[in-house]
């Protein structure tokens, strides 16, 4: 890690680096520099935080949404000095987002959208700095332990994402989801200064891999046949788990996945998120007119794998009754 009391160019004290300075270092990976940013900040995005929701777990939350928002999205910053400025909006997002219970969710695709739409052919080596902070930051979350892990993913990465939804998924209380999130964020944060200086796995590669075996899976659904290489990745041990095991026991989940097929109905990906044992794939599904019980219109497969092999798959609702999703098995 740079010292953050090193000499700077600017000839400031080298104690006290000015909004300017830090925020270019931080856009340079210097974890530290984002961190004292954030620290130096916090006061006035709890400030516009409780303006909006009140006192409460909202607020907090909110608070620390932003500064993960922030730490995925430094490199947007077009006037460093004015940071702080640019954090309490990101702060005012959040609570608007609450406020409006916005639905809308980018996830990982869409915050790369974000990152790059600004970028043309001219800044090439913002690209690749924006690559890297996120390769940085997925190797932080694999560090985190599942349950902690999974919870951040469909907060942060997923459609999945209100408090309800996220341990209906689960599970799980809503108090626990609250819990594992406190928990995964301030750990998130001290692996993040941990790791900085290191090399890290290309996160792409691992959200792209898993799009193009959802893609063949689901063709291969459609078929009635999955390709060999698909195959390969579900074996006899892999279990279903949750609303479509309603017979309980250990239960394969192909016999569940033919009946889904039967009924005609299909399954189209909307969007991916992948970590090296957890991957997350949202769907939205299509019920052939007069079908009794039609299925809910989206839906995830939440898969738990281990050496690339799912070994339990779970499929949520999200927004639908447990009644509603029976009708799949």
């Amino acid at each position: 890690m740079v010292s953050l009391d090193h000499p700077t160019d600017l000839g400031r004290p080298t104690d006290h680096p000015s909004d300017e300075e830090l925020t270019l270092r931080a856009q340079a990976g210097e974890a530290g520099a984002l961190g004292t940013l954030l620290t130096r900040h916090q006061a006035p995005m709890r400030a516009v935080a409780l303006s909006l929701l009140g006192y409460g777990p909202d607020a907090e939350d909110a608070v620390q949404d932003a500064a993960l928002t922030a730490l995925r999205r430094i490199g947007d910053v077009r006037e460093p000095a004015a940071v702080g400025a640019w954090l309490r909006a990101i702060v005012r997002n959040a609570c608007r987002m609450r406020l409006r219970a916005n639905r809308e969710t980018p996830g990982l695709d869409g915050l790369e959208q974000a990152y790059l739409r600004d970028v043309g052919p001219s800044h090439p080596e913002r690209l690749i700095e924006q690559h890297a902070m996120r390769d940085w930051i997925w190797d932080a979350v694999e560090e985190l332990p599942q349950q902690q892990r999974l919870v951040l993913m469909l907060r942060h990465f997923s459609g999945i994402s209100s408090y309800q939804e996220i341990a209906e998924a689960c599970e799980v209380p809503v108090g626990t989801v609250r819990s594992r999130l406190n928990q995964a964020r301030a750990k998130l944060a001290k692996v993040l200064l941990s790791t900085e200086a290191e090399g890290h796995d290309d996160a792409s590669a691992l959200t792209e891999d898993s799009r193009a075996e959802a893609e063949l899976t689901l063709a291969g659904a459609i078929r009635g046949q999955l390709p060999g290489e698909i195959l390969e990745l579900w074996p006899a041990e892999t279990e279903l788990v949750g609303v479509l095991n309603k017979e309980g026991g250990r239960r394969h989940p192909f016999p569940a996945m033919r009946r889904t097929r039967d009924k005609g109905v299909t399954q189209h990906l909307r969007h991916v998120v992948a970590s090296r044992d957890i991957a997350i794939w949202e769907m939205e599904a299509i019920t052939p007119a007069g079908v009794a019980n039609p299925c809910p219109p989206t839906l995830a497969w939440l898969m738990f794998r281990s050496e690339r092999r799912v070994q339990r798959l779970r499929v949520v609702f999200p927004g639908a009754s447990s009644g509603g999703a029976q009708q799949l098995s």
